[in-house]
């Protein structure tokens, strides 16, 4: 397991103060209580959790090129008809990714592709499983090109908790399957709109996991 390099300056922070705030409760403590020593196992475990939130666990991707791998670690929380006005302008199938607090927060992409499209759009913080959060929340659109001339798009979500949502998608790049698309920090979801054709192969409250979790097969 390594730890992702966008939780590095955190972690160190993070660290930093809970070494200060130790420091300072034992020179100035004279009397050690109870409530003293779970105060101290507090700071350790949110520190703990801190740097999990950042892990990156070693896995055996699934590498296939007439599949489309699960972007995020999550549950599938929505799958619907929509039709998407920016990038498609077209009637499509939406499948919904709810990252909690606990998933691996690291965004792949899930086949080969040309990035034809990035956006940022700015927007509000609801709770990331909200239905409506998909259009009004803070966002990023990545719209990928596929060898065989299919389009996709993917849109990292913000929620209530993430308030930073890191994109490595540059138009015009040649992108692989399973390759870094972006991070999310503490929580929220990944959409991702696929043609009508396309075969869905997971179903509502399903659990995935970015880079093995086969979502759709490409038409």
């Amino acid at each position: 397991m390594k730890i992702h390099r966008e939780g590095k300056n955190i972690i160190l922070l993070t660290a930093g103060v809970i070494f200060v705030v130790m420091l300072l409760m034992l020179l100035f403590v004279k009397e050690w209580m109870w409530l003293h020593y779970l105060f101290l196992a507090g700071l350790v475990v949110f520190g703990l959790l801190i740097t999990a939130f950042f892990r990156i666990p070693r896995r055996i991707f699934t590498v296939s090129p007439t599949e489309l791998v699960a972007p995020a670690d999550g549950t599938i929380v929505a799958i619907e008809q929509v039709y998407e006005k920016h990038y498609l302008k077209a009637d499509c199938m939406m499948v919904s990714i709810f990252m909690s607090a606990a998933d691996v927060h690291v965004n792949r992409y899930p086949c080969d592709a040309t990035v034809e499209y990035a956006k940022v759009r700015h927007g509000n913080y609801f709770v990331a499983s909200y239905p409506k959060s998909s259009e009004l929340n803070e966002r990023t659109e990545v719209g990928l090109l596929l060898p065989g001339g299919q389009r996709i798009l993917l849109r990292q979500v913000a929620g209530v908790m993430a308030r930073r949502i890191v994109c490595y998608a540059k138009e015009g790049e040649q992108v692989k399957q399973n390759q870094e698309m972006g991070f999310i920090k503490f929580g929220s979801r990944v959409d991702i709109f696929l043609p009508l054709d396309f075969t869905i192969n997971v179903g509502l409250q399903d659990k995935v996991r970015n880079g093995i979790s086969p979502i759709a097969e490409i038409a």
